[in-house]
This record gives structure tokens, C-alpha cells and sequence, in this order.
């Protein structure tokens, strides 16, 4: 009697410690769910970040970047969230990030002084906080696309792939705008360097392809 009136006890208590858990979508796997914490929470640190890079941005153009970066990832954090949390359709679908910039980059290497760290807040400058910047992106563009890789729910998987083009396309915003101030140089290889290797390949007949 005493073992049974306990266990009765016991599934009580587990039963109000997690009120509802039968209604809950639980199509999850537990990998899954470290790895959505860590997307999550990854975006939330992008956020906080970009407005402390906020307050020392002097340039309109990069400060404009900022803000609609900034609106556009807080929408795009409510659309995983809300599928994180219910394992249904978000409200708010997946959005499509438009830069403003165009695609022209500017190759080559001009001299320059050498780099070396801060050595106090004021030397902070748009050349810095814009490489910040494009580290965050890039970073989350990263981690989103190889836990895609992991989920088992449909609905957050299609989500967070889905975003993963939104974080490339903002990372070449921030890299076309770094490139045309210089920030971000970039090499080429001379003439016949750069055409022997992009003669390096040929491609297949089709035909010969099996069926």
C-alpha cells in the first residue's frame, strides 16, 4: 500500500511539474535541441552585439546597415522561436533579406599600415566594427547551416535552413561595404595564373551518364 500511494504521489508531481507535456509537439530529437539553444542563442548575441557596435558608428552607411540588419534578424529570431517552441508553422514565415548595396568589388592590394589591437575603446572605427560585424554573420550562417543538418523537425529544419541564405546575403553586404573603403582588399592572380586555373576542368558529355 505505502509503495503504491508513493508512486501514485511520484507521477502526480511529475505530472504537474510539466504541465501540458502531452499536448506538446514532441518531435525532437535531444541533439536537436542543444543545437536550436545554441542557434538561439547565437542570434540573441548577434543582437546585443550589433547595438554596442551601434553606439560607436560614426558612418550613416554602415549605420543604416545596422539597423535593418538588426530588424530583420529580431523577425527572424520570433520566426524560430515561435517554431522552436510549438513545432508548428511560425507565424511570421521565413523573410527574403534584401542588401542595398550592389556587386562590384574592387580587387587588389594597396600598402597600408600594419594592424595591431585596440589599445583603448576611442581607436574603435568603422573599419573595425564592420568586421565585427561580418565575423558575427558569418559565424551564425555557419552554425544555422550544420544544425539544419541535425534536426529531425520538419518545420524547424525547413526554418532554419531557410535562413541561412538571409545571414550569406548579409555578410556580403557587410563585405561589399567594407571593400569599397578598403577595409576589405582583395588579391588577384595575374592573367595567366588566374586563366590556367579556371581552364583546369572540363565538363561531361551527358550521354555517357548512366541511367
Amino acid at each position: 500500500m505505502f509503495n503504491q500511494q508513493n508512486n501514485t504521489q511520484n507521477t502526480q508531481f511529475q505530472n504537474n511539474a510539466q504541465p501540458g507535456i502531452n499536448q506538446m509537439n514532441k518531435n525532437h530529437g535531444g541533439h536537436e535541441l542543444f543545437d536550436a539553444h545554441e542557434v538561439i542563442g547565437g542570434i540573441v548575441s548577434m543582437l546585443d552585439q550589433y547595438q554596442m557596435y551601434d553606439q560607436h558608428i560614426q558612418d550613416p552607411e554602415l549605420k543604416d546597415i545596422v539597423k535593418r540588419q538588426t530588424a530583420f534578424v529580431t523577425t527572424m529570431y520570433n520566426t524560430i522561436v515561435g517554431s522552436f517552441s510549438t513545432g508548428r508553422d511560425p507565424q511570421v514565415p521565413t523573410q527574403q533579406y534584401k542588401m542595398l548595396q550592389n556587386n562590384n568589388t574592387v580587387y587588389g592590394v594597396k600598402p597600408g599600415p600594419p594592424k595591431k589591437p585596440n589599445q583603448s575603446v576611442s581607436e574603435l572605427s568603422e573599419k573595425g566594427l564592420s568586421a565585427y560585424m561580418l565575423g558575427q554573420t558569418k559565424s551564425l550562417a555557419t552554425m544555422l547551416a550544420m544544425t539544419a543538418l541535425e534536426m529531425t523537425n520538419p518545420i524547424l529544419r525547413r526554418v532554419v535552413a531557410d535562413s541561412v541564405p538571409n545571414l550569406i546575403e548579409m555578410s556580403y553586404e557587410i563585405f561589399l561595404y567594407q571593400n569599397k573603403h578598403g577595409y576589405y582588399q582583395v588579391p588577384q592572380l595575374n592573367d595567366q595564373d588566374m586563366a590556367q586555373m579556371l581552364q583546369s576542368y572540363a565538363t561531361v558529355p551527358q550521354g555517357n551518364l548512366p541511367h
